[in-house]
């Protein structure tokens, strides 16, 4: 299986997409380092683009966006799954349900990096790309039968990491950016 086949079928399909990732059983630092890494990578290239049709950004602007756009998503990673495995320690009780919480972190901000690459692509500040970031919660919520979650807990698990994936990272991008000239 493709890691980035498991990324268009959880995209188009969240809940055949899971059932595909888990049975591919793809390592979780395989998937960070051949998808999640490099989209970050791409990520912060598009931050350049924005100069081809605004001559007012200059190339300092769009180089502290990247750093920062990066390090906003790259962090963002880290701080979810820590919080995640503190709301739900019985996700994080045996490696396998690890990983699988892992798996769900990460497929859910490569959909939002890839947003976001489309949305520095586009040369508008609002754009209808962003739009499909409520998507997201859906996709966590089909993702909850991969982490085996209490139907109890699904609502509230779902609410909880759908702020966090959807909040955390903007929220980092904004504190970064206070360190900014």
């Amino acid at each position: 299986m493709s890691i980035w086949r498991n990324i268009f079928c959880v995209i188009t399909s969240p809940k055949y997409g899971w059932e595909v990732i888990n049975e591919s059983n793809i390592p979780i630092g395989q998937v960070l380092r051949h998808a999640y890494l490099p989209l970050l990578c791409v990520l912060a290239l598009s931050c350049f683009v924005p100069m081809f049709y605004d001559r007012t950004i200059s190339f300092s602007t769009s180089l502290m966006n990247g750093i920062i756009l990066f390090s906003s998503f790259f962090i963002s990673y880290y701080i979810i799954i820590y919080l995640l495995g503190g709301f739900y320690p019985e996700l994080v009780k045996t490696e396998g349900s690890t990983a699988r919480l892992n798996d769900y972190i990460l497929y859910n901000l490569i959909f939002l990096v890839l947003l976001m690459i489309f949305s520095k692509l586009l040369p508008s500040d609002f754009t209808p790309v962003l739009f499909l970031m409520v998507y997201l919660p859906w996709m966590a919520y089909r993702g909850t039968d991969h982490l085996f979650v209490k139907k109890e807990k699904v609502v509230k698990f779902v609410v909880i990491s759908s702020l966090l994936l959807l909040g955390l990272p903007f929220a980092l991008r904004e504190i970064l950016g206070l360190f900014t000239i």
